[in-house]
């Protein structure tokens, strides 16, 4: 761990730097209204939009966003439904090839404007929120085994005697935010049945969520058959969306995540739930931040000078870090 201490800055006023930051952020990895995924041929996802979308708003930015709003409709807003298509890839002909939606990114979207409707008073995204909610409500929300749970897409996801799910796609500030709108809609329960689901999909030694979730009929719970049983590059977005919704440092849902990535000189980028092996490669920057947002300490990693050596993924987790330590401090 004291490698990453290594790396914080002590004592850097955080909305300073989330703008500054921020400039810096839409420089590298915004272009026209898309976000670009620099790890991965910078390809577009609908959850790039919902966090580029995010952080536009969160920086008082409307012009970028708007900028990303009109291109995330324009290209990946599906047209029988309020969702959106999770991947556009510009090499590709037509650039949209799998129209299935990911959840987490519309839920992004959502929150976002919802955010953007309060910040300037706009009933236009007040109105694509409440479009986007409802889309997501009726058509992925499932009770299931007792519990309300959200679908990761539309397809591919429901078993004969199980469900598949992202613990990661559980983005609490976003649903605990569109419960305070809509309290009479479902979003309370999938709120408390979110928490619930989250307490018992636990495993390995550090007792941790793993990427991919199996559902069954009876209620119990596994690491997903078709995917490695990593903690890993989804569920470390899990203590993210924990802390920002208010789960302070210290307690027992983020304690496990604290404890696994202090395990080690450096923190590492996954740990295999079974086997116990861990990453040979020490986590991204982006991963780091949120290490140190559950942490007991109040500072953070710096954006890294040489930003072009970081990917977009590990870029927006740090920001996102940042403003979910800026939100939860009273």
């Amino acid at each position: 761990m004291a490698a990453l201490i290594a790396l914080l800055l002590l004592g850097l006023p955080a909305c300073a730097a989330q703008d500054d930051d921020w400039s810096r952020y839409r420089t590298r990895y915004i272009d026209g209204g898309r976000v670009l995924d620099t790890g991965n041929r910078d390809v577009s996802h609908s959850e790039g939009q919902g966090w580029g979308m995010l952080l536009a708003e969160a920086n008082g930015d409307r012009q970028t966003f708007d900028r990303l709003w009109n291109w995330t409709r324009q290209h990946l807003l599906r047209p029988d439904i309020a969702l959106f298509s999770w991947r556009y890839d510009p090499s590709s002909s037509p650039p949209v090839q799998d129209t299935n939606n990911a959840t987490d990114g519309d839920l992004l979207i959502a929150w976002a404007l919802l955010r953007a409707a309060q910040r300037w008073d706009s009933d236009d995204y007040r109105a694509a929120s409440a479009k986007i909610r409802q889309a997501i409500a009726a058509r992925l929300v499932r009770e299931y085994a007792g519990l309300a749970v959200l679908l990761p897409g539309l397809d591919g996801f429901e078993q004969n005697d199980q469900l598949i799910l992202n613990p990661s796609y559980l983005v609490m500030p976003a649903i605990r935010a569109f419960a305070e709108v809509e309290p009479q809609a479902a979003w309370r329960r999938l709120l408390d049945d979110g928490q619930t689901l989250l307490e018992r999909a636990r495993f390995g030694h550090y007792r941790l969520p793993p990427d991919w979730l199996a559902l069954r009929a009876d209620g119990t719970l596994q690491p997903a058959a078709a995917w490695p049983a990593r903690f890993g590059f989804d569920a470390v977005r899990v203590p993210l969306y924990l802390a920002w919704d208010g789960s302070p440092p210290g307690s027992a849902s983020l304690r496990p995540f604290a404890d696994f990535w202090a395990c080690c000189e450096q923190p590492h980028a996954w740990v295999d739930l079974r086997s116990g092996e861990l990453s040979p490669y020490p986590a991204s920057t982006g991963v780091r931040a949120i290490a140190v947002l559950i942490g007991e300490g109040s500072a953070l990693i710096a954006f890294p000078e040489k930003a072009e050596n970081e990917d977009y993924y590990s870029m927006s987790l740090l920001l996102l870090a940042r403003l979910a330590q800026r939100e939860r401090t009273p």
